[in-house]
């Protein structure tokens, strides 16, 4: 099995292939008004943990086919010319998905490297995320 990779592996490829930017950068990027943010984290994830304002939640299970508008389920309004800049928790998962966007023919994508802990760490802001009640109604 020489020929196996791990998850580390195809995240370092990714990574390789892809634009980084710390937290400061995505601060700026935010402050100019010209990016949108995608929050790939589990809808979970948001509510326990909170969210970078702003940031459109995206999971990742669901993000190619979104993007693509080839797909059935893409999402009318993602532009192959909007700045995206996508984050995780931890910016392993990002670094994929901002990879699978390239690669989709999206050209102007980032992920965040920290991710959202490391945004949260280093003080950036955060909102509370709060389920939709429809995803608890009694049948």
């Amino acid at each position: 099995m020489a020929d196996r990779k791990n998850v580390n592996d195809l995240v370092i490829e990714a990574k390789a292939r892809i634009e980084e930017l710390s937290v400061e950068q995505l601060q700026a990027e935010i402050a100019a008004g010209d990016v949108t943010v995608v929050d790939i984290r589990d809808v979970r994830e948001r509510w326990n943990l909170g969210a970078i304002p702003g940031a459109k939640s995206m999971p990742r299970g669901m993000l190619e086919f979104w993007f693509d508008p080839e797909s059935i389920y893409y999402r009318k309004g993602l532009d192959f010319s909007t700045r995206y800049v996508l984050h995780c928790a931890g910016g392993h998962r990002s670094a994929l998905a901002a990879d699978a966007l390239q690669q989709l023919g999206y050209t102007n994508v980032a992920h965040l490297t920290v991710g959202y802990n490391g945004w949260k760490e280093a003080g950036g802001a955060t909102e509370e995320v709060y389920p939709d009640p429809k995803y608890f109604k009694e049948q």
